[in-house]
């Protein structure tokens, strides 16, 4: 599948392709993804201290492109989570974010949360929860994308804390919630296994386990993450640098849910072109593509997979396997999968870049 060599598709022809294209994202942030007009209309109606127009606004919830570090680019949180303390507005954003992937040609993504993020105003976890289940609900019911939830536990709050999240999180498995993650600071926090109880506990109730490393610290971070043993990771470029590591991530297939974009602001990585996803893919170590979050990093799937080709170097083909690989790690069964397959199929076979007719 790989053909470094091929003619480089590029401006308007590589645009149309691929927003054409069926695409799968596995690393998405609801925080991280409000829209403008609903953060103005939640900031409204719930009394936040916040901008009031449309320029305020997106200056606040868009973050420096690049940021000095994952820290700085981590306080663009900080009003998305102040506005999205009640279950009225974590239902809807979730909708509106799963229709506006659906409008990019996203079949099926994975959104991830903090729910204990969100119950400062009195909200309990499992309405938290439900409430966010019931979004995504209806945002595939309107759009036909499939959906699934990652429920993430935050590096700074209290093992036991996450404990509780984690089997509260267990109890909705069967509402579209599969996933387990940890995120949060990792320099100020950077041993993920004080949490290694309540991974088990998410495991031993049939979650399916991912977790953030080496947006601070290479390879050593990652290394480190390995030790719970995650289907995935969340991030993670710096293995690039390290052979080794390489060659155990291909052996163990553990997958690298990269975000290209967001790695460069949060100074993970140089500059853009810079971002090793190519050297890794050609490498044999498994990776995915993902926008990590649309509104901070202000932009879309589509806009992420053209910079990969035209600024970071994968040729078309390079990028569609990549985007089908993310099916084969997905954190959802077969059956629900089957038709984002067929859909993935079918508009391969009409692509002549990709073999097709």
């Amino acid at each position: 599948m790989n053909d470094p060599e091929s003619a480089p598709l590029t401006g308007a022809a590589l645009r149309h392709l691929v927003e054409a294209m069926p695409k799968a994202e596995l690393h998405l942030h609801l925080d991280g993804s409000l829209r403008i007009d609903t953060a103005l209309d939640l900031a409204r109606t719930r009394g936040v201290d916040a901008p009031r127009d449309r320029p305020g606004m997106s200056a606040a919830l868009i973050a420096p492109m690049p940021c000095a570090n994952q820290a700085e680019l981590l306080r663009a949180f900080d009003l998305p989570i102040a506005l999205l303390q009640d279950a009225e507005a974590l239902e809807r954003v979730t909708t509106e974010l799963v229709e506006a992937k659906a409008a990019d040609g996203v079949r099926y993504v994975e959104i991830r949360w903090g729910p204990l993020l969100h119950v400062a105003g009195g909200l309990s976890l499992a309405d938290g929860i439900a409430a966010v289940c019931a979004g995504a609900r209806e945002g595939a019911t309107r759009s036909g994308t499939v959906v699934r939830l990652i429920c993430t536990g935050l590096r700074s709050h209290e093992p036991a804390a996450n404990v509780v999240l984690a089997e509260t999180a267990v109890r909705f498995r069967h509402e579209g919630l599969t996933g387990w993650d940890l995120a949060g600071p990792e320099a100020a926090f950077p041993d993920p296994t004080i949490h290694a109880a309540a991974f088990e506990v998410a495991r031993a109730g049939g979650l399916r386990i991912t977790l953030h490393a080496g947006e601070w610290g290479g390879s050593t971070q990652i290394r480190r993450a390995l030790t719970l043993a995650p289907e995935r990771i969340a991030q993670g470029p710096r293995a690039a640098d390290d052979a080794a590591l390489c060659a155990e991530l291909i052996a163990r297939g553990v997958t690298l849910d990269l975000c290209p974009t967001s790695n460069w602001q949060a100074g993970i990585v140089p500059s853009l072109a810079a971002h090793p996803l190519a050297r890794l893919h050609r490498a044999g170590v498994p990776v995915t593509l993902s926008t990590d979050d649309t509104t901070v990093s202000d932009l879309t799937l589509s806009d992420e997979y053209v910079r990969t080709v035209e600024t970071i170097g994968l040729t078309v083909r390079e990028l569609w396997a990549i985007d089908g690989h993310a099916l084969d790690v997905a954190f959802a069964d077969e059956a629900s999968l089957a038709p984002v397959r067929a859909a993935f199929t079918a508009w391969a076979a009409g692509v002549p870049e990709l073999g097709g007719r």
